[in-house]
């Protein structure tokens, strides 16, 4: 793999002449190198030191420090640098596995039925679901445990049971002021939506 590639761009080159002449183009073309590097490339490490060169080679660029009329071009590189950033925090990410749905055969269909329910999020937001429930203590008074607990959800969920610890590590590890992400977005968007219901009874009036 070519670690330097992304600095051999049509945007590279511009950004070194100080030209102002189609940076958006230039500049989405040099976005779409970097989208396809980090989800095309099987080989991660690589990916990440090619991105770090990258972005050290953005962050010095001397050209970031020319006069006031060379801002625009100053403001892509600034632009280019943040997307980056962002890839780099998305390789860092763990990766979350699709569910599995459960697959029952002809012979046990009338035992074991599918559920009627299926997940079809990420396994990793089931989690912070299983843990939440489980810490508000709402089944049998909050004296089922988790072990216990987390198999029956993932059984009406209709999925596979999956190692709940080591996604919870995962969502441990998160570095941001909240780290349930999924419970969070829930409570925003049940909040939205009762904002929406208020407003079209207002307008029902």
């Amino acid at each position: 793999m070519n670690y330097f590639l992304l600095a051999e761009t049509e945007f590279f080159r511009r950004i070194n002449e100080a030209g102002d002449c189609n940076m958006e183009t230039a500049y989405t073309a040099f976005a779409t190198q970097v989208i396809e590097l980090c989800s095309g490339n099987v080989d991660t490490n690589r990916t990440i030191i090619a991105l770090a060169y990258i972005e050290i080679e953005l962050q010095h660029h001397p050209v970031r420090n020319l006069p006031e009329e060379k801002r625009e071009v100053a403001a892509y590189i600034s632009k280019a640098l943040s997307f980056v950033r962002k890839m780099q925090k998305f390789l860092a990410a763990p990766q979350v596995p699709p569910l599995i749905p459960i697959r029952t055969s002809s012979d046990n269909t009338t035992e074991n039925p599918a559920s009627p329910l299926q997940w079809t999020g990420n396994a990793i937001d089931l989690v912070e679901l299983i843990y939440g429930i489980n810490e508000m203590g709402c089944i049998n008074n909050g004296n089922m445990p988790l072990k216990q607990l987390a198999p029956l959800l993932y059984k009406i969920f209709g999925v596979e049971s999956k190692d709940c610890y080591r996604f919870y590590i995962d969502i441990k590890r998160r570095k941001n002021e909240s780290r349930t992400y999924f419970l969070d977005r829930m409570q925003e968007k049940l909040n939205e939506r009762m904002l929406r219901d208020e407003e079209m009874e207002r307008i029902r009036r």
